[in-house]
């Protein structure tokens, strides 16, 4: 069970429970999080072949980061989600469209769920677009082209979906990320 110390948001929802937000620990967190991203319906996150030291590197790195941050989101203290936000200026997606003041970049991976429960995405993704708009005045998703579950989950959410862009593959000694045909879609406060 994590501190209070740690949590940087909480809300409660009747019928749904209390969604925490606490930073990832890439030493703690690394082989949840590789359980999570090594699976078949994670294909898109684009590490189904990583390890679990290639996770904590890969978290370690972006936890070096003052523009990108990842967060375990936990319902009622069990960790059910992965949720990144990002300055969309200091990110490839600036190349794709035209970053305004107040932008904010999120990825977002829901747990693999034994029993899915009705309503539960929604309810997340309610409480990760409060946490996400807290001193930000739009929102910017870039799921993969092909993730339908995604685009139609954040278009039932709110989200206006925008155009299909192409990421550009990015070559650094710390970081690659391959080429990325990606749907962009925006919530404006």
């Amino acid at each position: 069970m994590m501190s209070t110390t740690e949590c940087v948001y909480e809300q409660s929802i009747d019928g749904f429970g209390t969604v925490r937000l606490v930073p990832v620990d890439p030493a703690r967190d690394a082989e949840l999080l590789h359980g999570w991203v090594s699976e078949e319906r994670a294909r898109f996150w684009g590490m189904r072949e990583a390890t679990v030291e290639d996770v904590r590197e890969i978290y370690a790195h972006l936890d070096s980061l003052t523009t990108h941050h990842a967060f375990l989101a936990h319902r009622d203290g069990v960790p059910v989600a992965l949720f990144q936000t990002y300055e969309p200026q200091a990110d490839r997606v600036s190349e794709c469209y035209d970053v305004q003041p107040g932008d904010i970049g999120v990825h977002l991976l829901i747990a693999p769920a034994n029993a899915p429960q009705r309503g539960f995405s929604s309810h997340l993704v309610s409480v990760l677009v409060a946490f996400a708009l807290t001193g930000h005045r739009r929102i910017v998703a870039e799921p993969d082209a092909a993730n339908d579950k995604a685009i139609a989950l954040l278009a039932r959410n709110g989200f206006e979906v925008g155009p299909e862009v192409v990421l550009p593959e990015i070559v650094l000694p710390e970081v690659h990320l391959v080429e990325k045909r990606a749907r962009l879609l925006f919530l404006t406060r």
